[in-house]
């Protein structure tokens, strides 16, 4: 077998015939990414219109939900790495039977979290609410209910993994907007309608997940896949899915003392960290997408024995992250006094905004290339390393210069100094590993 050209001149082979290209990938991997909030943001308006303790309750609820799928979501990323790899090989039969083993582990974490709320439902919404009360009360509610969702999202993460992982995005975006729209329309119905308030809200929740989960069981189902459960499968999973999980653990971590060190600077600063922080997130889902579409690349691309395009995706996805992340940067500049006030009248947190808003602008370049990265590495298979990268980047950045804020009376700048150092350490650390070889020989950690 004569050895590829492309890989033996040091060149970047373009990718095979018929390949999708990273927009075709990343549009509806965004579409996707955005529903859930968009959603939510919806299902807060709703409740909203309850009052202050509906909407409380509603808050705390949904972060404790929200934080489970959080630490949970390696299920669609790791189950994207291992399939992308399957499918490259031509092996399309093992992509759709990692599908299927995540399925399992979808489920049998998803009652894991089921039980884990209905026992400690009160005790965790009293500890988020600052005590008892009825904000604590009516977060307990809403979060017993809305908790049976739990294995039926699980399973649409796994789902959308291996979808992902054969390429087929579109099917992932139709199945979560038929969720979607039905809990859409039957907020409104329930909580106001029907008159059940908040406890409405969680039933459409659950009734939307419900039906996503569905036609994510069914896609396999179509595929004819063997549904027997195969440990050795599922403890190469747990490999990928420890790690993924360790990294979101210690993400989780570093924005909530951030927050903390926000809330005991005063409620200007903490009104203005809450602003630019849920801009972040929502903005990282826009930059995410191109990590997604990496995983499938870059997986496909090694499963096939085709390093060199690899390393070609790698160029790619980095190169459209950059100047994604460019275009928002302006785009957050141009538009920060049109922005600010939509969030809020006080001057006091607007001037504490219009601080934060130039590191919000300007480490989203930055950001724009770590994110398209990380998916690189994912796809190889390489997540010990970014879970490594992550962690040390938030220890010796992020959560320092967050805990020293308070004591040096930094404010919010020294708390978002911290966060911007995280992203340029995370930056240097994957574009050394993507400049070098090791990610390309990396473990696809695939059991049968």
């Amino acid at each position: 077998m004569e050895p590829d050209p492309a890989t033996a001149s040091g060149g970047l082979r373009p990718p095979q015939r018929g390949t999708p290209g990273v927009l075709a990938l990343a549009l509806p991997a965004l579409v996707v990414l955005a529903a859930e909030p968009l959603y939510l943001l919806v299902d807060t308006a709703v409740v909203g219109h309850l009052g202050t303790v509906a909407l409380g309750g509603l808050a705390v609820g949904g972060a404790l939900l929200a934080w489970a799928a959080a630490l949970l979501n390696f299920l669609a990323y790791g189950t994207t790495a291992r399939a992308a790899r399957r499918a490259g090989a031509g092996d399309r039969a093992g992509a759709v039977a990692e599908g299927v083993q995540a399925t399992w582990l979808a489920v049998a974490l998803g009652i894991g979290v089921l039980l884990l709320f209905q026992l400690l439902a009160g005790p965790l919404t009293r500890l988020l609410a600052g005590g008892g009360g009825d904000v604590a009360e009516a977060g307990e509610e809403w979060l017993r209910i809305a908790s049976l969702g739990a294995p039926l999202l699980l399973v649409s993460l796994a789902g959308n993994g291996w979808l992902r992982g054969v390429q087929d995005l579109r099917r992932p975006v139709r199945f979560v907007l038929v969720g979607s729209l039905a809990s859409l329309v039957l907020c409104p119905l329930l909580v106001q309608t029907a008159g059940l308030g908040l406890p409405g809200s969680a039933v459409a929740n659950v009734v939307g997940q419900a039906l996503t989960a569905a036609l994510f069981v069914r896609a396999l189902v179509r595929e004819g896949a063997d549904w027997r459960p195969r440990p050795r499968a599922v403890r190469a999973q747990l490999v990928l899915g420890r790690d993924l999980l360790l990294r979101a653990a210690v993400l989780q971590l570093a924005f909530l003392v951030a927050a903390g060190v926000a809330a005991r600077t005063g409620q200007a600063e903490l009104g203005a960290h809450q602003i630019a922080l849920q801009l972040f997130f929502f903005l990282a889902l826009v930059l995410d997408a191109y990590a997604i579409a990496a995983q499938t690349l870059v997986g496909h691309a090694l499963g096939a024995g085709r390093p060199a395009e690899a390393r070609a995706t790698a160029v790619r996805v980095a190169r459209w992250g950059l100047g994604t992340g460019l275009a928002v940067a302006v785009l957050l500049l141009a538009l920060r006094p049109v922005l600010v006030p939509l969030f809020t009248g006080d001057p006091a947190v607007r001037e504490q905004a219009a601080l934060v808003w130039w590191f919000l602008a300007g480490f989203q370049p930055l950001a724009g290339v770590v994110f398209a990265l990380d998916g690189v590495l994912m796809g190889a298979g390489d997540v010990a390393y970014l879970r490594t990268v992550t962690i040390g980047a938030a220890v010796v950045g992020f959560l320092p210069l967050s805990l020293l804020a308070g004591p040096l009376d930094l404010g919010l700048a020294g708390v978002w100094t911290g966060l911007t150092l995280f992203i340029v350490l995370r930056l240097v650390a994957v574009v050394v590993r993507v400049a070098g070889d090791r990610w390309l020989g990396a473990p696809a950690t695939v059991g049968t």
